[in-house]
């Protein structure tokens, strides 16, 4: 399928396992062939999370789309939000339980190996919703949509600029000019948008919105 974009599978929780635990998931085991090994996760959170948070949220819990090994799942339930941390790879979201038992937070986040072209969240039940490194122009609606009033709605993904360095970078996978803010549903205000051009690994788009209250 080109070059690599995360898609996000099953929950740690007892429950049957989704589409994506099953053997040969193109995505899952591309990704858990990158977090294998010797990798190792800096659990870094990602400046929109750090930047949400600092701007006040509504009660309620986070979502965090194509979470990888998230250190803003993290941050997020650090602060005392449970967090819903979505990922297709089974690896990337052992990595992030066994941090959050490390930190004492396996309570505040429930993990869910889901493939992201077919799990989507439930209406109305994030105070934020934050998705960094992953492109979908099929989830974002119901993603923007998944913000209760009042709460904030983080995307960050490559631009179309990006495939000159990435050249399998599928046009599908990319932002096209005006993304993703113009396909904001009605209700929202862009609070951000920021393009970060880089010549070596390829130029992003930031966003972050919040949903009216209305």
């Amino acid at each position: 399928m080109g070059e690599e974009q995360r898609s996000g599978g099953r929950t740690a929780s007892p429950g049957p396992p989704g589409p994506a635990a099953q053997s040969g998931h193109p995505d899952r085991d591309r990704w858990n062939a990158r977090y294998g090994g010797g990798f190792v996760p800096s659990f870094d959170p990602h400046r929109l999370v750090v930047q949400a948070l600092s701007l006040g949220l509504p009660d309620g819990p986070v979502a965090d789309l194509a979470c990888g090994p998230s250190g803003s799942a993290l941050l997020a339930a650090s602060t005392g939000r449970e967090v819903t941390a979505v990922d297709v790879s089974d690896v990337a979201l052992r990595l992030l339980g066994q941090e959050a038992t490390r930190l004492g937070l396996t309570d505040m986040i429930t993990l869910v190996e889901a493939d992201l072209t077919s799990w989507r969240p439930p209406e109305k039940s994030f105070s934020l919703v934050l998705c960094t490194g992953y492109w979908d122009r099929e989830l974002f609606p119901p993603a923007a949509q998944a913000v209760i009033p009042g709460g904030l709605l983080g995307w960050e993904a490559f631009t179309d600029a990006a495939r000159r360095v990435r050249p399998r970078l599928c046009a599908d996978w990319s932002l096209s000019p005006g993304e993703p803010a113009s396909v904001l549903p009605p209700g929202f205000e862009v609070l951000a948008e920021l393009d970060l051009p880089d010549d070596e690994n390829g130029d992003k788009r930031r966003l972050l919105a919040r949903r009216g209250t209305d």
